[in-house]
């Protein structure tokens, strides 16, 4: 065969392989594609992963995952070099000059965890409602990530309360849907049930009005309290039976009802019996609250009385059976007084009698 059949036949053969490539085009395989941002589910990364089109060695892992929850990064370069190590060759990497991998997580935040517990112990060795538990942790609480596969729900599968030293230790299992084998998580720590307390904001002295602005609400422990704890609301307006001290919590047996007469105040002696209504004035010898039986000096007989405290500087004066027509005789009864002093005289119109001052 001379040169010039030889130069013919080689120009056939590029035209015939130039149009079997043509005419197969479509059915070339895609180049594979560098990713800028890869989210992975596990704790491996693979060329699946990095890389579209990565074909048969999708599954072939390259690198460990970041951390649960995070995300890390890594040059182009670096990822073209494991990728050549798999004879995966001719990326495209779109200009990128690193990549992203984010690890996907479920995260239980440290408050929810704390209600789970608390909802586990309620009820249980004496306590009370969930709601009322306060728990220390022996490890300071913080929130838990988990695999995203971990997805069932906190099932508590060990549950433990000591009341005598109020300890307790509890154990969740988490399902995960893609393995047999759920996710277990354990506590310890201690619990214990509060309520409720109304504190004080400052010290109170004895006999002292407790106002608005004196009194906090805070939980406090209820072995601390027992069942005499006062609600805020029960606690503004009363009296304090004795010297009580900033940040104390206060209890029933804490409080009375205010005094409505004091001690040497100036009162009012109410006289009322059939017919007739008689107020003189006198001077408290003891303090009490409504319906306390106190001694009152009639300040115009200079006799001693005693009568029932019926409202603010008000003093009932009782005798066993009222005789208006008797009044001057009776020794208990008050006297009227002089000009001076103020007199409320009031008879209906069946009564023969009447009172006049001298």
């Amino acid at each position: 065969m001379n040169m010039r059949s030889v130069v013919l036949a080689t120009a056939l053969l590029a035209n015939l392989a130039t149009a079997a490539l043509a005419q197969n085009s479509g059915d070339t395989i895609a180049a594979p594609v560098l990713r800028a941002n890869v989210t992975v589910s596990s704790d491996l990364v693979r060329i699946g992963d990095v890389i579209d089109n990565a074909g048969t060695a999708a599954q072939i892992a390259i690198y460990r995952a970041p951390d649960l929850g995070t995300t890390g990064s890594l040059p182009t370069e670096q990822v073209l070099s494991a990728l050549r190590a798999h004879q995966v060759i001719g990326v495209d990497v779109r200009d990128l000059r690193e990549i992203s991998i984010t690890r996907l997580a479920r995260t239980l935040d440290a408050k929810n965890i704390e209600m789970q517990l608390a909802h586990a112990l309620e009820h249980r060795g004496g306590l009370g409602d969930a709601a009322n538990l306060s728990l220390t942790f022996d490890r300071e609480l913080q929130d838990v990530r988990l695999e995203a596969s971990n997805t069932g729900a906190m099932e508590p599968i060990s549950v433990r309360y000591d009341p005598r030293q109020g300890r307790f230790d509890v154990t969740f299992e988490i399902a995960n849907e893609r393995v047999g084998a759920p996710m277990r998580l354990r506590f310890t720590g201690t619990a214990i049930e509060t309520v409720e307390a109304a504190v004080l904001a400052r010290n109170i002295e004895r006999n002292e009005l407790i106002k608005s602005s004196d009194v906090v609400v805070e939980r406090r422990p209820k072995t601390e309290l027992g069942g005499d704890a006062a609600r805020r609301d029960r606690v503004v307006g009363m009296q304090a039976r004795r010297q009580l001290r900033a940040g104390q919590p206060l209890k029933v047996a804490d409080l009375v009802k205010p005094d409505l007469v004091q001690r040497d105040q100036t009162v009012t002696l109410i006289y009322e019996a059939t017919g007739l209504y008689l107020t003189v004035r006198g001077k408290a010898l003891d303090g009490g609250t409504e319906g306390d039986v106190v001694s009152v000096l009639n300040l115009q007989s200079k006799r001693t009385v005693t009568g029932t405290v019926i409202g603010r500087g008000q003093v009932a004066i009782s005798v066993a059976t009222p005789r208006p027509a008797a009044m001057a005789d009776a020794a208990s009864l008050p006297e009227p007084e002089q000009a001076a002093a103020p007199v409320a005289l009031a008879a209906t119109s069946n009564s023969t009698s009447a009172l006049k001052t001298e």
